[in-house]
């Protein structure tokens, strides 16, 4: 506990990741500098071409900063990607469709599914975005305590499944298209017209979305069930929370949401399937719905949003539609200030010439040490989780590791895809036992309703089983699926050969 400590201290002094982009930027200003005082040149594997550091505090460097400041925000690559695909995802969450598809499910699960029913509709809830962690640990607490079970093994359960298990899915969420650009942006350096579909991962997110919900079923079973037993509740909610259950109307709305679901997606199949069709066939460098993954995803929450909004009442005319779209992009605030400082400072390390520069000869280096593919994901996972603790931001640790690993990686043989894979699992196991997740709060909330002595020392014992576990299982997952040379999803390979990408 005195190292948690110590993290959540050293954390809580670290500025804002918007700062952090800025302070960023200036290091890049000083090491481009220092690269091209010393003239460090390098060639290039692919293209046989020396590469030399873009002095940015030259004349010439200043003048492209202050000339590509608006250009880099506008075609900062997960700039649009999230902000279209979260305005589906408000309509479905602000209209209250995710929350009542959450609560219905919850409350129909059978005493003896109740762990690996929680934890999978944990996992499944990052589709929800936040709402996971408001929605289903106080829910999952009731209906354990109904089954004569302790409410904190509940609150345990839900927590893991929503945080722990926040990359896993069996749908494409919102944190696709945001790591695809992040992805996207590092692998450039090394092949410019690379792309990174937004489904690279898809497939090994739907097996983790399984192995995981097993995983935390053992766990919970095997430690985290009779810790908590131990633990005495002091109180509890005045009345059973089955106010849970969905009111007539709220029942009524999700039914037509669900039809206009399957419609959807049926008209979606049509497209792809029937030849001639607007999706049918390839694209410039995937299958054609792939390279419109991210406008499928906005139709696929925004209609059933709607639906749902009109027959619960809580949409009247288009300008409840347009409020509610406003409400989402507005949400997105801290998002878009983030994203103006991550362009700067991405743009920056790409213009400088010092990421691709460090990437390969970081490359190089461990081509020659000629270190097993199993080893390097396996470190990457761990660097993605130590930094976990110290920077809660998912955009805003990728942001700083992608620029350098992803292209190092791909001089070693691994593809971005798979390098986008490894942070994923780093970034989520962690999620539970970093003081500066900002939902540990309302988590501690939840239980010292329950149990009130319990502190943050008593969530993170319940929560470290989970988050270790997690970590070995992910790993080895990982781990098993390069060595079976499985896609990781449609567009997303394990390998790549830059000696065949040289001789194109």
């Amino acid at each position: 506990m005195r190292i948690l400590d110590r993290i959540e201290q050293i954390g809580n002094r670290l500025p804002h990741p918007a700062t952090l982009f800025l302070i960023g930027l200036g290091l890049v200003i000083v090491m481009s500098y220092l690269a091209s005082l010393l003239d460090w040149t390098i060639i290039h594997p692919v293209t046989d071409e020396p590469l030399v550091a873009n002095n940015l505090a030259s004349s010439a460097g200043i003048w492209w900063l202050l000339s590509h400041l608006v250009e880099n925000f506008i075609k900062f690559p997960p700039l649009a990607i999230v902000l279209v695909g979260m305005l589906g995802i408000g309509m479905a969450e602000r209209t209250g469709l995710l929350a009542a598809a959450l609560r219905y499910l919850v409350v129909r699960i059978p005493p003896a599914w109740l762990t690996p029913a929680t934890l999978f509709l944990g996992i499944m809830s990052s589709i929800a975005v936040d709402a996971g962690y408001v929605v289903l640990p106080p829910v999952a607490a009731v209906l354990y305590m109904a089954a004569g079970r302790s409410p904190l093994t509940g609150i345990a359960v839900a927590f893991a499944g929503v945080s722990s298990g926040f990359s896993a899915n069996l749908f494409i969420t919102a944190l696709e298209p945001l790591l695809a650009g992040f992805t996207q942006s590092g692998a450039t350096l090394i092949v410019p017209e690379y792309q990174v579909a937004v489904t690279a991962n898809w497939w090994f997110m739907i097996a983790s979305t399984f192995v995981l919900t097993l995983t935390g079923w053992w766990v919970t079973a095997r430690w985290v069930e009779p810790m908590s037993s131990r633990y005495i509740i002091t109180s509890g909610p005045q009345e059973p929370v089955l106010g849970e259950q969905l009111s007539q109307s709220e029942n009524k709305a999700l039914r037509q949401a669900w039809l206009a679901l399957i419609a959807t997606f049926t008209v979606f199949l049509l497209c792809i399937l029937l030849p001639g069709a607007p999706l049918y066939g390839e694209g410039v460098r995937f299958s054609r719905w792939i390279e419109a993954t991210v406008p499928l995803l906005f139709l696929v929450f925004v209609i059933p949003g709607v639906v749902f909004g009109i027959s619960a009442g809580y949409i009247k005319n288009d300008k409840d539609i347009a409020h509610i779209m406003g409400d989402t992009l507005a949400a997105l605030g801290p998002y878009i200030v983030l994203a103006f400082f991550a362009a700067q400072f991405v743009e920056a390390f790409k213009y400088s010439g010092l990421g691709e520069m460090l990437a390969i000869s970081g490359g190089q280096m461990l081509v020659a040490a000629q270190i097993p593919a199993p080893v390097l994901l396996s470190g990457f996972v761990v660097l993605a989780m130590l930094a976990n603790l110290l920077i809660g931001s998912a955009s805003a640790k990728y942001a700083f590791l992608a620029p350098v690993f992803v292209p190092m990686l791909m001089l070693a043989g691994l593809s971005p895809e798979l390098t986008q894979a490894a942070y994923r699992v780093g970034d989520s196991v962690t999620n539970v036992i970093t003081p500066l997740n900002p939902y540990m709060i309302i988590i501690l909330a939840f239980v010292q309703k329950y149990a009130k002595d319990a502190g943050m020392g008593t969530l993170i014992a319940m929560m470290l089983p989970y988050a270790l576990a997690f970590a070995v299982v992910w790993i080895l997952l990982l781990v098993g699926w390069w060595l079976l040379d499985i896609p990781l999803g449609p567009g997303g390979g394990l390998s790549f050969d830059f000696q065949a990408e040289k001789g194109r």
